[in-house]
C-alpha cells in the first residue's frame, strides 16, 4: 500500500464544494497533496456536508492516512434588505438612509435589519457595502436610522453585505444557524471548528464550551477588532486562520501583509497552527495556471513559516481543483528546497518556554541537527508533544505517534508532522522499538541511520514529555 508520505513540511487545506464532492475527486485531491478538507457552512445543506465527511473518511480508510476535517461556520453575516427594483445606483456625495422599515428600498433609503449597527455606530463611522465596493459615512444618528453620505458610489443590490470596520459590534460570534450547524456536525467527527468574525476572546471560549473537546477551535481573524485583541484571542484558541477576504474589506490593502506576519508570529510564539487563506491561487478558479503574483503569495506564506496554506473557491467551485492543489504542492516543495527558507526559519526560532516538555522538545531538535537524524519521533497522547517539536521547526521530519485517530487527524494541519496511529507503548524500550519500526515502514529512515525519540514516562499520561533517546536502526 502507498503510505502517502509528504516530503514537504507546510500543509494544504482544500475546501470541498460542487467541483469536489465526488469520492473520485476527493481521493485525487488527497493524492495531489491535501492534508485537511474544509467544509464551508455558508453553502450547502446538512446532507451535503454529512456525505462529504463520509467520503473523506472513506479516503482515509483507503489510503491508511489520517485526514483532518475543518467545519467552517458562517458567523454573523450582516446584510441590507431589498430594493423595489432589485438594485439602486448611489451617487457619490448624495445622502442615503439605513432604517428599520422592512419596506423595499429606493435610491434614498433601505432597511438595515441589524439594530446593533444603528445602536453602536457613531457620527463619522464608516459603512462598507458589497465587499467594500461602496463606502458611506454616518452624518446623523437616530434611534431607528442612520443618515449617511455616499463617499464612494456605485450599484447596490438586494441583500449585499455590510461591514462596519471601526465599531466593536455587540453580536455573538455564533448565530442560531451556526449553533444548529454545530449540533449537527460535531457528532459526525470533525477535527476543527472555523469561527468567523471573532472580535474577542469570549467568542472563542463560547465555541470551545459547545465543542466540549469534540473538536478544536480555529479562529478566523477578519475584523480589525480581532487584530486589536490578538493576544487575548490567541491565548484561548487552538489554531488561527489569516482570513484575508473579509480582513481585506475592513483593513486597507497595505495593512494586510503586515497583519499576516503579525498573526503568524503570534501563533508561532504559542506553538499553535496558523493557516494563511483566501485568494491564494484565485485565478485558477478559471485558469489552469496561477499568476506570478499568486505563486509568490503562496511562497511568502511558506517563507513566513505558516503551518498551512488554504484553497477556497479554487477547489470548491473552480474548473481546476486538482491542478490548484498540485500547483500549491509544487510551490511549497520548491520553496522548502531553498537555502533562504531554512536560514529564515532558523533565524526566527523562538526560545523554549521554561518547562520540561519544551526543554525536551528543544533538546530533541538540537540533538537531531547535531547527529543528522532522519526524524524526530514524538509519542503524543494529546498532540502537545508533536506541537512542541513542530514549534521548533526542526530540519528533519517529525513523526507523531498516537493511539488516538482523532489526535492524528488534528495533527494534519501542524507543520512538518507526519501522524501515525499506533499501539500503546508501555516502556521506553518498547517505544524506541516501535519508533524504529515505524520510521522504517513509513520511509523516513533505513538501516544504519539514526532517529531521536521523545516521550513521556510513565506512558499513557498527557503532558508528561520528559524522556529523549537516540536510536540507530
Amino acid at each position: 500500500m502507498d503510505r502517502m508520505r509528504r516530503h514537504r513540511r507546510t500543509k494544504i487545506i482544500a475546501t470541498l464544494g460542487p467541483a469536489s464532492s465526488s469520492p473520485e475527486m476527493i481521493l485525487q485531491l488527497f493524492q495531489a497533496g491535501v492534508d485537511m478538507f474544509r467544509l464551508n457552512f455558508s453553502h450547502g445543506s446538512h446532507e451535503d456536508h454529512a456525505e462529504r465527511i463520509r467520503m473523506v473518511r472513506a479516503v482515509e480508510k483507503q489510503t491508511g492516512r489520517p485526514v483532518g476535517i475543518l467545519a467552517d461556520v458562517q458567523g454573523p453575516k450582516l446584510r441590507v434588505g431589498t430594493f423595489q427594483d432589485g438594485r439602486v445606483h448611489l451617487q457619490t456625495g448624495q445622502q442615503f438612509t439605513f432604517d428599520m422599515d422592512r419596506t423595499p428600498g429606493d435610491k434614498n433609503r433601505v432597511c438595515l435589519p441589524h439594530p446593533e449597527i444603528i445602536r453602536t455606530a457613531d457620527i463619522g463611522s464608516t459603512l462598507l457595502l458589497d465587499d467594500g465596493k461602496l463606502r458611506l459615512r454616518v452624518l446623523q444618528k437616530f434611534d431607528d436610522r442612520l443618515v449617511t453620505e455616499v463617499i464612494t458610489g456605485g450599484v447596490l443590490s438586494d441583500r449585499k453585505g455590510v461591514n462596519v470596520p471601526d465599531v466593536l459590534l455587540p453580536i455573538p460570534v455564533l448565530t442560531e444557524k451556526d449553533r444548529a450547524d454545530l449540533d449537527f456536525v460535531l457528532p459526525l467527527g470533525i477535527d476543527y471548528i472555523g469561527l468567523s468574525f471573532v472580535q474577542r476572546a469570549e467568542d472563542v471560549i463560547e465555541a470551545r464550551d459547545i465543542a466540549a473537546g469534540r473538536a478544536l477551535t480555529m479562529v478566523k481573524l477578519e475584523k480589525p477588532q480581532g487584530m486589536d485583541n490578538l493576544d487575548a484571542i490567541m491565548d484561548v484558541t487552538d489554531s488561527v486562520m489569516v482570513a484575508r477576504g473579509d480582513l481585506g474589506v475592513e483593513l486597507p490593502p497595505e495593512e494586510i501583509p503586515v497583519a499576516q506576519k503579525r498573526i503568524i508570529r503570534a501563533a508561532q510564539l504559542r506553538g499553535k497552527p496558523v493557516v494563511v487563506a483566501t485568494q491564494m491561487l484565485e485565478s485558477m478558479i478559471s485558469s489552469p495556471a496561477p499568476t506570478r503574483a499568486e505563486a509568490s503569495d503562496v511562497a511568502t506564506a511558506v517563507f513566513d513559516g505558516a503551518d498551512v496554506v488554504m484553497l477556497s473557491a479554487e477547489s470548491a467551485a473552480g474548473q481546476y481543483p486538482r491542478e490548484a492543489v498540485e500547483m500549491m504542492d509544487r510551490i511549497i516543495t520548491r520553496v522548502e528546497r531553498d537555502q533562504d527558507w531554512r536560514i529564515g526559519l532558523d533565524a526566527k526560532r523562538l526560545q523554549p518556554e521554561k518547562n520540561s516538555p519544551d526543554a525536551i522538545a528543544a533538546a530533541a531538535v538540537q540533538v537531531a541537527h547535531t547527529i543528522n537524524a532522519k526524524a524526530i519521533v514524538a509519542f503524543t497522547e494529546s498532540g502537545a508533544t508533536a506541537l512542541r517539536v513542530a514549534r521548533e521547526r526542526p530540519d528533519c521530519h517529525v513523526i507523531g505517534l498516537t493511539m488516538n485517530a482523532g489526535i492524528a487527524r488534528r495533527l494534519s494541519c501542524v507543520w512538518g508532522v507526519h501522524a501515525v496511529v499506533t499501539d500503546a507503548a508501555h516502556s521506553m524500550t518498547e517505544a524506541v522499538e516501535q519508533a524504529m519500526k515505524i520510521a522504517r515502514l513509513e520511509g523516513f529512515a533505513k538501516e544504519g541511520e539514526e532517529i531521536v525519540v521523545v516521550a513521556g514516562v510513565p506512558f499513557g499520561q498527557a503532558g508528561t514529555t520528559n524522556a529523549l533517546r537516540v536510536a540507530r536502526l
